[in-house]
């Protein structure tokens, strides 16, 4: 009778089981983990950031499976489980404890932009600027007449008549426009990190929560201290900020109250002085009316 097979146990890379037991361990050790997708990312801005952040942002490239597994048996992570779903094509895992919203803005100061290729989606408006190219005449003229830019010859250069918009946010940017920008140095296509998901704190954020306008908060901010301000002085409520408004409210207040009540100060005299000449005036006409006379 044939022996049997002996059982065979499946032999993982070691490298793949360092990043599974590293996986399981490292979520537990910070308040935020972020997922990016690494598109458009070079490798010199990964090492960048990575250096530059090294004590506050760890970055690790992961195999999606071996982190998806990893994840199964992480505890007390609340929204790692729909972190895992989040990862697909080639991801980087953040861990951090930054918030999100910093976290992302520190990303988008670190961006760079790249020459476009063509299939490339245009993520904002990619304008042509008027001026000289550089660009002697020849073949490459029927490329500037397929993106409708209009040019000139001048001086045996081509010149670029007008700020021509080629491209609008979601138009997919064909390869001989591709090869025209390149020719003129726009590079419009942005590359960089992005956070994609993140989870803190048993909260989740999608990369439409995380990007933030920062001139329109700050002039929401500035709007709203205006309207406070406003309306604690009207309120009469003292506050540092609303000393000074309070004091002159109260000071203007006050003279016209004693301007009405004819209190005579060298600050109400310009008009209590002229209505009590008015008001003599008024009388001596009703008198005169009357018959009456000074005389």
């Amino acid at each position: 009778m044939a022996a049997a097979a002996p059982h065979t146990r499946k032999h993982y890379p070691k490298k793949k089981r360092l990043m599974y037991e590293e996986l399981q361990r490292i979520p537990t050790e910070y308040n935020v983990i972020a997922l990016s997708k690494m598109t458009k990312v070079r490798a010199a801005q990964l090492m960048m950031i990575r250096k530059k952040f090294r004590n506050d942002i760890k970055i690790k490239i992961v195999k999606n499976k071996v982190a998806i597994r990893a994840f199964e048996n992480v505890k007390g992570v609340s929204g790692i489980e729909n972190l895992s779903k989040q990862l697909e094509d080639q991801c980087a895992l953040i861990f951090t404890n930054i918030n999100p919203f910093k976290l992302n803005l520190i990303f988008a100061q670190n961006k760079v932009f790249l020459p476009a290729k063509g299939g490339d989606i245009a993520t904002k408006e990619i304008f042509v600027p008027s001026g000289n190219t550089g660009i002697t005449p020849g073949p490459v003229l029927s490329e500037f007449k397929t993106a409708n830019v209009p040019t000139k010859i001048d001086q045996g250069t081509i010149w670029v008549s007008k700020d021509t918009l080629v491209a609008k946010p979601g138009d997919v940017i064909s390869t001989p426009l591709a090869s025209l920008l390149s020719k003129l140095n726009v590079k419009p296509i942005e590359a960089g990190i992005s956070v994609n998901f993140a989870i803190s704190e048993g909260l989740q954020f999608k990369e439409q929560d995380l990007k933030l306008n920062l001139d329109e908060y700050k002039e929401e901010l500035v709007r709203s201290f205006e309207q406070a301000l406003v309306l604690a002085t009207e309120a009469g409520y003292m506050t540092p900020e609303t000393v000074k408004p309070l004091l002159v409210k109260a000071q203007q207040q006050a003279r016209s109250l004693a301007a009405e009540a004819g209190y005579l100060t060298s600050e109400t005299a310009g008009f209590v002085l002229p209505r009590a000449q008015a008001q003599a005036q008024a009388l001596a006409n009703k008198a005169k009316e009357k018959g009456y006379s000074p005389q």
